[in-house]
């Protein structure tokens, strides 16, 4: 049996921007260790396990270092993926039955529009001493959400310039760090980086979970429920957030840059 395999770039409409996420197709499910493999061999941010359930998809996203509860790059690569082998007609809204329940995605106008949990940031008044040591910046506001840290800075410069100490983010107890600002660009409302060395992802190019707390924290601030994410990381992306209540749309495009097939192996499903 060959599995198909692709890869594709997430929240760009360029190739070799945006940020890249595995896909595999399985036709059932599949163990958990060989999956953990594939997502190293893969190296990648995150690799997307998708197997047909319940009219919908049963997804499941690994880093190369752990399984993970909420990716919004690979949920998008996953369905584009879906709809352009032609599994899901365009028109067509695709449910991914995930560990964070059941996400939508739909075709907008040539826009992929998921349809996430909103993870709102609450206050933290007793940071840990080591998240601030590894940022080497002067927070506004420090908050953390069931995943990870958001942490506001001065200016877009700060995000741009800020060179973290991976060795302290390690340390700090969470998924990961999101370090964002207001833009003082037109095209966008705020800017962000996110960062994730104690799962194997020192800085993740495009982070679509990490929208679903900067959304509903901008939307706060700024007093608007749509906004434009623009994460600054070098290949950089662009995320389009609309707050709906306890849900977060994300929308962005995607390119497929590689398609190829997995050898299959003996004794790899359920």
């Amino acid at each position: 049996m060959r599995i198909p395999m692709y890869i594709v770039d997430a929240f760009t409409d360029q190739p070799f921007a945006g940020n890249p996420a595995a896909v595999c197709l399985l036709p059932q499910p599949a163990r958990d260790e060989w999956m953990q493999r594939v997502a190293a061999e893969m190296n990648l941010s995150e690799t997307a396990f998708v197997v047909p359930h319940e009219g919908g998809y049963r997804l499941r996203w690994f880093t190369p270092k752990a399984e993970v509860d909420l990716c919004g790059h690979a949920t998008l690569a996953s369905a584009h993926v879906l709809w352009e082998r032609g599994q899901r007609r365009r028109g067509e809204a695709i449910a991914f039955f995930t560990n964070s329940g059941v996400l939508t995605a739909i075709n907008n106008d040539g826009w992929i529009r998921l349809d996430f949990p909103s993870e709102a940031p609450m206050l933290d008044e007793s940071p840990p001493a080591v998240l601030t040591d590894a940022l080497a910046a002067k927070p506004l506001f420090i908050g953390r959400n069931r995943f990870d840290y958001l942490v506001e800075v001065d200016s877009e410069q700060t995000v741009y310039e800020l060179q973290p100490d991976f060795r302290l983010l390690q340390q700090v107890d969470a998924r990961g760090v999101i370090v964002t600002s207001c833009s003082s660009a037109g095209e966008a409302d705020f800017v962000s980086r996110a960062f994730f060395p104690a799962i194997g992802v020192p800085e993740d190019p495009v982070t679509g979970s990490a929208h679903c707390c900067l959304g509903p924290y901008w939307a706060d601030r700024l007093g608007k429920t749509t906004l434009v994410g623009h994460q600054v990381s070098s290949r950089g992306g662009i995320v389009r957030v609309t707050v709906a209540g306890k849900r977060v749309h994300l929308e962005g495009k995607a390119v497929t840059v590689l398609k190829g097939e997995l050898t299959d192996e003996a004794g790899i499903f359920l």
